[in-house]
């Protein structure tokens, strides 16, 4: 009974929630595209990045968003779940945190890139604080990737929810970036712990 109530306030949430309408409104297939706009709008990132990595892209609103700034370089959008195709973006298909997906990805840009994007979070269990530690180790993971892929004035977005891992995240940021923000978009749902760390220029170039 439980299951079915939360469901259907789901439903009725989503029916009624102004993202979601304008999701469909502008062809987004995600409301969460709105994210990555509010971040930009923000911060001014993706413009004038060519090279730009989306973790965790499916169904694919944030590598819209991307393809829409950068018509002129190279997306690469990886996730465990398949993606429909996006005009000038190459997905691939894979668990990221699997080194062989590592691999895949540095050999597709063959270079340092501008921007890596993480919306990933991990199947939620019910338990808040679970789901929390889980999701900022997808983030742990791509920061520590990131520092293996960005140039030195690279940009690293991820999204992470408050929790007992937040000061680690943070703590790990600042060990690899020189400038990094906390920045809730308004199309995060009120009630949602969710939050984006958004991180620029390396303190050390990795070769």
């Amino acid at each position: 009974m439980k299951k079915n109530k939360f469901s259907k306030n789901w439903v009725k949430r989503q029916k009624n929630d102004f993202y979601t309408k304008e999701s469909k409104t502008q062809g987004y297939r995600s409301r969460s595209a709105f994210k990555l706009i509010e971040i930009d709008q923000k911060f001014n990132f993706l413009s004038n990045s060519k090279f730009i990595l989306d973790l965790g892209s499916a169904p694919g609103g944030w590598s819209q968003v991307a393809s829409k700034k950068n018509k002129n370089g190279k997306i690469l959008s990886v996730d465990i779940k398949e993606m429909l195709p996006i005009v000038n973006v190459k997905f691939l298909r894979g668990d990221f945190i699997n080194p062989n997906i590592q691999d895949d990805i540095i050999n597709y840009f063959n270079k340092k890139i501008d921007v890596v994007v993480s919306d990933m979070a991990s199947n939620t269990t019910g338990n808040k604080e679970l789901d929390s530690i889980r999701t900022g180790n997808l983030c742990l993971n791509a920061l520590e990737f990131s520092k293996r892929v960005l140039n030195i004035k690279g940009v690293f977005v991820s999204k992470i929810f408050m929790g007992s891992v937040f000061k680690e995240i943070q703590k790990e940021a600042k060990k690899v970036f020189k400038n990094i923000f906390f920045f809730k978009p308004k199309s995060s749902r009120k009630e949602s712990k969710e939050i984006y760390i958004f991180c620029k220029s390396l303190r050390i170039l990795n070769d």
